[in-house]
């Protein structure tokens, strides 16, 4: 009688590989759980081969260049011959491969089994199972991890030529004269900043009143100012009418009849949910606009079935999903005994946003707004980067806004400027302790930074400013 060969069922079966889907697989793995991962693509999914990782790799030789072209203001003798796009996409693409390898090095690493097939979600019994190839995976867990697409608009379809989206910006031969960018949230912000910087003429257009409208009022009016001082054209409040393609470029209609006229159109209105094609309706699993329905712990109404990352309605950021993927392998480790308790789902609002444009953005908590609404009368303090060093030896201009609850805890942190990104994490801690300013202010940040922004504006809500006017 021959040996059953039949596979033992893993603990766990996650249907995607990028941000959410491997952080998922690789704390699942470390805490015992075996773990099978479906990708029919490429480890890494959409941040590391066509969103965050190609895109800053983009727009640090988009710094590049202009540093190169301020060079004088430095003391430094320099020109631009130019800019090489095989060049630029080589060293993106270089950064990728590198990331990559390790990543697959690492889940290999770590025991998991990765499927490279598309996965489908089927019922089997009353259990969800995943269908991959001619395999169906079954497992008591499933996490759903499929991530996210391009928005377009309807009838705007991109073709690769006239009407783009970022994958297509991230694969061009050459650069465009002349582009119209649609939508003045992150990503395109972050696009036409880059393209700017590398010698394109670029207009967005943008349908609400302000670039990054989900950002402080103040933060969108020091984008967009230091955006005119670039000469990127803005077309605010004024949504697209009607579009025309040609063999020579683009032409945009807007609302109030103005027409701009371009070589290329690039469509960054936000990115949807990819769950059209998952099994969703023949599982019952329940969509809101594509968005996976989930509880506050990630759990669908699907005995066993969770999903992470961008199916999930909310922040569409990695380092989300990485949140997301790690919660979900420890409430499943939790229930097979294997750790006494999982870590929290992170709320949104804690989670840190990053708009990589020059000048960057960067944010963690609430608005201002939103803190008035929420906890009623607020302090906020602005610190203005001029009076910081090490800001002063960039050349960078911008400011640091705290928001506080009165006789409470900090509930927002807002800045703008060169490499404010680089502040993001302590600004999480300070939100996400609940730190009041006082004991902010009895820190000591290293001098010359820009972390004592950061602290300046806590020592001023505390009531004891130092290099800011009382």
């Amino acid at each position: 009688m021959s040996a059953d060969t039949t596979p033992a069922e893993p603990d766990l079966v996650v249907l995607g590989g990028g941000s959410g889907g491997y952080a998922c697989a690789l704390r699942a793995a470390e805490l015992g759980l075996s773990v099978v991962l479906v990708e029919a693509a490429e480890l890494g999914g959409t941040c590391l081969h066509r969103g965050c990782i190609p895109t800053k790799a983009w727009l640090h030789s988009a710094e590049v260049a202009d540093s190169v072209r301020s060079a004088e203001r430095f003391g430094i003798r320099a020109s631009l011959d130019g800019v090489d796009v095989a060049g630029v996409r080589g060293y993106a693409d270089a950064v990728v491969a590198r990331l990559h390898q390790g990543l697959t090095g690492l889940v290999r690493s770590r025991g998991i089994e990765v499927v490279p097939a598309y996965g489908r979600l089927e019922r089997d019994g009353d259990r969800v199972a995943v269908r991959a190839g001619d395999r169906l995976l079954r497992a008591d867990h499933v996490v759903v991890a499929t991530g996210s697409r391009s928005r377009t608009l309807p009838g705007l379809e991109p073709d690769g030529e006239r009407v783009l989206t970022s994958d297509h910006a991230l694969r061009l031969e050459r650069l465009p004269e002349r582009a119209v960018v649609l939508g003045g949230g992150v990503i395109g912000c972050e696009l036409a900043s880059t393209w700017r910087s590398l010698g394109v003429e670029v207009t967005v257009v943008e349908a609400l009143d302000r670039l990054l409208p989900a950002e402080e009022p103040e933060i969108s009016a020091a984008v967009q100012r230091a955006f005119r001082k670039r000469g990127i054209g803005q077309r605010l409040g004024r949504p697209l009418e009607s579009w025309t393609t040609t063999a020579d470029g683009v032409t945009v209609t807007l609302t109030d009849g103005e027409t701009v006229e371009a070589d290329v159109l690039l469509v960054a209105v936000g990115r949807g949910p990819v769950t059209d094609d998952i099994g969703a309706e023949a599982v019952g699993l329940p969509l809101d606009r594509g968005f996976v329905v989930v509880d506050e712990q990630l759990a669908t109404p699907l005995p066993g079935v969770w999903a992470v990352g961008d199916v999930v309605a909310g922040l569409q950021l990695a380092h989300r999903g990485f949140a997301h993927g790690i919660a979900v392998a420890e409430q499943v480790a939790v229930r097979r005994g294997l750790l006494e308790r999982a870590t929290p789902v992170v709320e949104d609002h804690l989670v840190p946003r990053v708009t990589y444009s020059d000048p960057e953005v960067s944010s963690v908590g609430l608005t201002t707004a939103q803190a008035r609404e929420r906890h009623g009368e607020v302090e906020v303090v602005r610190y203005d980067l001029a009076g910081n060093g090490r800001s002063q030896i960039l050349r960078t201009s911008g400011f640091v806004q705290v928001v506080r609850v009165v006789d409470g805890p900090v509930v927002g942190i807002h800045m703008v400027g060169a490499r404010v990104s680089e502040l993001a994490a302590e600004a999480q801690l300070v939100v996400g302790w609940e730190a009041w300013p006082e004991e902010v202010a009895a820190l000591v940040h290293p001098h010359p930074t820009q972390s004592e922004a950061l602290g300046e504006a806590h020592l001023a809500l505390a009531g004891k400013p130092l290099h800011a006017h009382g």
